[in-house]
């Protein structure tokens, strides 16, 4: 073979294989920031994109949303309790290259500064309000990393607290407080209940002071209601306005015979006699 076409062949699979190294497939959600000699190139991507072997150095990023999680801290409250507190933040890169120049590694810068930023914020809330008002925590976490994270060119759009583990003896004691809170809550409900049932009642009563017939009816249903039930023992209710009078008139009898007792005692032949019967009745 002659020297000529060997060279040909051998130039031919340097070409191939020169190719072959200097192609790259840069997927849609990625972007290569390529430096030359040390000197920043610039994104590239999506699609196929050319490097020079040996001089060019190529760094992928990913720009798709990572969900990273925080491992548990211990914290303590501003009202001076222990609490393990998890949370999970998703981010995701804005600017390839400010990603790569502006930190070394930005998925572990927003983890580290993810973890002392949970700290720092729960410390200065009490339990109430770790446990309560979680989405004002939230957003105040957010807004921190979110502020430190743009200056890499990471956004961090979410911030949720997972998980808050307290000690057994709070949670005992917070049980028993939920549990004088129901009790307090169904107290005032109850006596609201009574307080609307007063209020109706006095309206019922105001309504048939009006209408003496439908207190008639009334009167009629209550004994319907009694002769349905089968009871040995029967309960007539009798109206005021048909008490009221034989009353009165029991009073006046009885006012009437106390007097008239009164002045025969003080007639002088029957003052004797009603000694004796004192005595003897003694």
């Amino acid at each position: 073979m002659p020297p000529e076409t060997i060279l040909i062949i051998l130039a031919v699979i340097f070409l191939i294989v020169f190719l072959f190294a200097s192609l790259r497939v840069i997927k849609e959600y990625e972007r290569a920031v390529t430096f030359r000699l040390g000197r920043l190139r610039g994104p590239l991507g999506p699609g196929l994109i050319f490097i020079l072997p040996f001089l060019d150095k190529m760094v992928r990023v990913d720009l798709r949303v990572v969900t990273l999680t925080i491992p548990p801290q211990e914290v303590i409250t501003k009202d001076n309790v222990t609490a393990r507190v998890n949370a999970v933040v998703m981010f995701r890169v804005t600017d390839p290259v400010m990603s790569v120049m502006t930190v070394e590694n930005h998925a572990i810068a927003t983890s580290q500064f993810a973890q002392t930023t949970l700290r720092s914020v729960v410390g200065r809330a009490d339990l109430d309000t770790l446990l309560a008002h979680r989405a004002d925590l939230n957003e105040d976490l957010a807004h921190s990393i979110a502020q430190q994270a743009e200056q890499w060119g990471v956004e961090v759009p979410v911030v949720e607290i997972k998980d808050v583990e307290i000690p057994e003896m709070m949670q005992r004691a917070m049980a028993r407080e939920a549990e004088a809170e129901r009790e307090r809550r169904a107290k005032v409900i109850s006596a609201r209940g009574e307080l609307q049932a007063s209020e109706e009642l006095r309206d019922a009563a105001i309504t048939l002071s009006e209408a003496p017939a439908s207190l008639q009816l009334r009167y009629l249903q209550t004994l319907l209601e009694l002769g349905a039930d089968q009871n040995s023992t029967v309960v007539f209710p009798l109206p005021m306005d048909i008490v009221g009078p034989l009353m009165n008139a029991v009073n006046r009898f009885s006012g009437d015979a106390d007097k008239d007792l009164d002045e025969t005692r003080t007639k002088p032949g029957l003052a004797v006699v009603d000694r004796a019967v004192e005595s003897e009745s003694r």
